[in-house]
């Protein structure tokens, strides 16, 4: 049995810079460890598994060691797999997720995402982070997913090594730390996620539903142009509507092709 597989780079312009992800169609889901498997076959943050349903999509993400309940970069990467070769006349589609419906809609720069924002508490800085991260936070706010730790500066940002293994043992699956942004930017972001299999991510969708609603209580204000300084790097515009975050990207196709599935 073979299936198409697409790569692309998400939320940027360019090739080689963005987030990588890989997007594998399908007319069924198969078994878990089957998707599993060609996740970690392919090594990239996330690979999505997409199969059509009741005119639109069915939609779900593996990084190389697990399933994970939402993707940002790999959902704009299956955006622009149904809107630039599947039905490239379509302009929207909605994907059924176990995060609820995603809607995406293409406009002439890229596409806009429509995801669940995860609104977060301010916590007591938690044991063992500051030793993760390699500096004493800020603050520190945390929900059911992540941690996000503000710290002073983009530069410290920028300079930030954290220690992974330390990282994989807190008791979130992954650890935003952010700063306020330079120039054009109005926060800079990195996303770390050892315990899911991806020591740094280099642009996270799914990291923005926390830092979107963070930065508007900070800034007070609801749109913001966002920067990932990762080592690839990437930006995103983001808008808070009500109990949504909106996002903006674009994505660069870089390979095409077929798989064997087992």
């Amino acid at each position: 049995m073979r299936a198409k597989i697409f790569q692309l780079d998400s939320f940027t312009t360019e090739l080689f810079a963005g987030n990588p992800a890989a997007v594998v169609l399908l007319q069924e889901f198969p078994e878990e460890q089957v998707m599993q498997a060609i996740a970690a076959e392919n090594n990239l943050a996330e690979t999505a598994f997409l199969i059509p349903s009741q005119g639109d999509y069915r939609l779900r993400w593996f990084t190389p060691a697990v399933e994970v309940p939402l993707c940002g970069h790999a959902t704009l990467a299956s955006a622009a797999v149904v809107m630039e070769r599947l039905e490239p006349q379509r302009t929207s589609v909605t994907f059924q997720s176990v995060s609820g419906p995603l809607p995406v809609s293409k406009f002439k720069d890229g596409y806009v995402m429509n995801f669940p924002a995860r609104l977060s508490e301010k916590v007591e800085n938690p044991d063992g982070l500051a030793e993760a991260l390699g500096v004493v936070p800020v603050e520190v706010f945390e929900n059911q997913f992540n941690y996000l730790a503000l710290v002073e500066s983009v530069k410290v940002v920028r300079s930030l090594t954290p220690d992974f293994e330390k990282v994989a043992r807190l008791d979130r699956s992954g650890l935003i730390a952010t700063a306020k942004g330079e120039g054009k930017y109005d926060f800079t972001s990195r996303y770390f996620a050892p315990a899911k299999g991806i020591p740094e991510d280099p642009v996270t969708g799914g990291a923005h539903c926390m830092l979107t609603p963070y930065w508007a209580n900070k800034l007070g204000k609801n749109e913001f142009f966002a920067f990932q300084a990762s080592r690839r790097g990437g930006e995103m515009v983001c808008r808070l509507l009500n109990d949504r975050v909106e996002m903006e990207g674009a994505c660069v196709f870089y390979m095409e092709g077929e798989i064997t599935l087992v």
